[in-house]
């Protein structure tokens, strides 16, 4: 089994996918008016409109609700990923900061409060 994608679903598509189109510098891939995926070479990043989901009711996730999860990025540069950023960011949770553990990370929220982490590990 290997993890496909996670998927953001939002009240506002295209408010969301111009923040992420920001946060990895790449334009998001849209196969439909209601969706956008930002694929890497570990995974997939997909954001949805509440359509994607009407059919399952009350059931269905709820857009700008989450507190438990945070959306990782490894990239090489911190500093300079967040100094490229900072003017866009609107909650930023945790300015660049070496871990315990090592890794460099520094934390923010997008447009819907998802919280996201951007992380490089230590030199071996």
């Amino acid at each position: 089994m290997n993890l496909a994608s996670i998927r953001i679903i939002t009240r506002d598509l295209d408010r969301l996918v111009r923040f992420y189109e920001a946060v990895t510098g790449t334009v998001a891939t849209r196969p439909a008016p209601v969706f956008a995926e930002f694929r890497t070479d570990s995974g997939t990043l997909a954001i949805a409109s509440t359509a994607t989901v009407a059919m399952l009711g009350d059931n269905a996730p709820k857009p700008a609700s989450n507190d438990t999860i945070i959306i990782e990025f490894l990239v090489t540069d911190v500093d300079g990923e967040f100094t490229r950023l900072q003017e866009q960011l609107d909650d930023i949770v945790l300015e660049p900061t070496t871990m315990p553990w090592g890794n460099r990370s520094t934390l923010f929220r997008d447009p819907d409060g998802n919280l996201v982490n951007l992380f490089s590990r230590p030199a071996s």
